[in-house]
């Protein structure tokens, strides 16, 4: 069986258990935990592929992921990460290791290596840092990050708990993570060194969060680091294998994963959700309904004006701000990944001397023709042992910056293709920038490329329906961290929401997510089962 199906091609008769709205990770995970139950689920996603971030798409004979360019902890079969992929996929979806180092964190010349294994990630740093200060700096940092990392169990089980623990235990269950994150990576950092170049390669993963060191939540910066110290993987037959090994399990269970579907609104009545009305107007009736499209879509595309209103909730939408816009040039090369000597790793390009990130980024969003203060390089081709069986003779390479939302806001609205000579020369500059980054660190590729395609904020407005094309929903500000609302239960009975705005970013946090609003809805914590659970 297929997937999904196609709302304009596809019967679709109830009743069912529960309607989902978006079909990323968030909800497509959550609609695979109801299944478990037993549950009859229905994902309407108003596009025209499904799986979020975790799709991929396909031009000339070559095929890119969108946003799973590694991901961490699923080399750990008793992770929780590992456990939940494992439980939503029924065990068959299966992951490479990248190998001893997973991200090259560049300034110029300087290569900083971040290898698997606490004890060779400290190594490894403590060569390029061989001051006592540093090394007694890196020892501690390690630490702290650990520490953080396991104050946060308490904070995000409390979002998924009844109101009225919450009320009771809420402020003991949060109080140990919010200590952490209400302080800035650059304000923690400094108190363990005054090294700028240390903070700078430290830091040198904040593109995976979407903010410079004193912008960002330390809390936020620790978890993505704890989340790779083991190492980065890939899902085998590339990001696509996500959808198609989550599929069966929903479907098993007589749920269905319908794409071209647009939901125009939530249907409330006398306080409580009872279903969906689709852009056509039909009407799709069930006892609960959730939301993965975003708060902030959610909230101005899906309720209904007057419930918004009743409950403040463009009040508590003025309490966060949408995440970096980016850019993303998708290359493709015919020779294998091999011939070309392609690595796994990743490439975190800065500027040489450029430790200070929130300058470089300051003086690109004030001067776009400034110099890009990042450019980070994936190699989907040489990190999937499949791609050659699918693609022989072919790979593919990814290159992505941050860029300022206003730099396209001019062209919203229009169509893809047919924006105009001025926005395409934006495209082609913009585009010769990124492989100039690429071939100062990868010159084998220059004169090489078959195929190259710009991505910009409009496609991601376009694609996942955020209004300034954020790639991680909601900013991980140290304020974030405050926002009760950010929770699967809402003011509105039987209406949830899921996916990376009410746990953090990425697919392992959208995923985390729909663990919480699973517990959220079934009134039972599904932790021990989902750990204990053997396919």
């Amino acid at each position: 069986m297929k997937p999904t199906v196609s709302y304009k091609q596809h019967s679709i008769e109830g009743p069912f258990d529960g309607i989902i709205i978006g079909s990323g990770i968030g909800g497509l995970g959550l609609a695979a935990i109801l299944a478990r139950e037993g549950q009859r689920i229905l994902v309407l996603e108003r596009h025209y592929t499904a799986g979020g971030y975790t799709h991929v798409f396909r031009r000339k004979g070559y095929e890119w992921d969108v946003g799973v360019h590694y991901i961490g902890e699923v080399n750990r079969p008793n992770s929780l990460v590992r456990k939940l992929f494992d439980y939503v996929t029924d065990g068959s979806l299966e992951w490479e290791d990248m190998g001893d180092v997973y991200d090259n964190i560049r300034f110029g010349d300087e290569v900083f290596s971040f290898r698997r294994g606490t004890e060779a990630f400290k190594e490894g740093l403590k060569e390029h840092f061989p001051a006592a200060e540093d090394q007694r700096a890196i020892d501690r940092y390690v630490d702290l990050v650990h520490d953080v990392v396991g104050s946060a169990r308490g904070f995000f089980t409390e979002k998924a708990v009844p109101g009225p623990v919450a009320a009771l235990a809420g402020p003991w269950m949060r109080r140990r993570l919010l200590k952490h994150s209400r302080m800035t990576t650059l304000e923690a950092l400094q108190t363990l060194t005054r090294n700028p170049r240390l903070i700078g390669v430290l830091t040198g993963q904040w593109g995976d969060y979407g903010l410079p060191p004193s912008k960002s939540s330390f809390a936020m910066h620790c978890m993505v680091a704890r989340h790779y110290f083991k190492g980065g993987c890939y899902p085998i037959g590339g990001s696509g294998r996500i959808l198609e090994a989550i599929a069966p399990v929903i479907q098993d269970a007589g749920g269905l994963i319908v794409t071209n579907a647009e939901v125009a609104s939530v249907r409330v009545a006398k306080g409580r959700a009872t279903g969906v009305e689709m852009a056509d107007g039909r009407v799709f009736e069930a006892p609960r309904i959730v939301s993965g499209a975003g708060y902030m879509n959610t909230v101005r595309h899906l309720l209904p004006p007057e419930v918004v209103e009743r409950h403040g909730m463009l009040q508590d939408m003025q309490k966060v701000r949408p995440s970096a816009a980016h850019l993303c040039l998708y290359l493709g090369f015919k020779e294998t990944a091999q011939a070309l000597d392609l690595p796994r790793a990743n490439h975190w390009i800065y500027p040489e001397g450029g430790y200070d990130h929130d300058a470089t980024v300051e003086r690109f969003l004030e001067n776009p023709e400034s110099e890009i203060p990042l450019a980070y390089v994936s190699f989907p081709a040489a990190k999937d042992p499949d791609f050659e069986r699918r693609y022989p003779g072919r790979s593919t390479v990814e290159v992505l910056t941050v860029t300022p939302w206003e730099l396209f806001a001019e062209w919203q609205g229009t169509r893809w293709m047919k924006r105009g000579p001025e926005y395409e020369a934006l495209k082609a500059g913009l585009s010769e920038r990124l492989l100039d980054k690429l071939f100062a660190v990868e010159p084998q590729l220059r004169g090489k490329v078959d195929h190259a395609e710009l991505s910009t904020p409009l496609s991601t407005a376009h694609f996942c329906n955020y209004e300034h094309g954020e790639i991680y929903g909601l900013d991980h500000t140290p304020d974030r961290f405050e926002q009760r609302f950010l929770k699967p239960r809402t003011p509105v009975k039987d209406f949830y929401l899921t996916g990376q705005d009410i746990a953090t970013a990425g697919i392992g946090g959208a995923l985390s997510a729909s663990m919480l609003t699973a517990i959220a809805i079934l009134n039972r914590n599904l932790t021990s089962e989902i750990v204990n659970h053997s396919q």
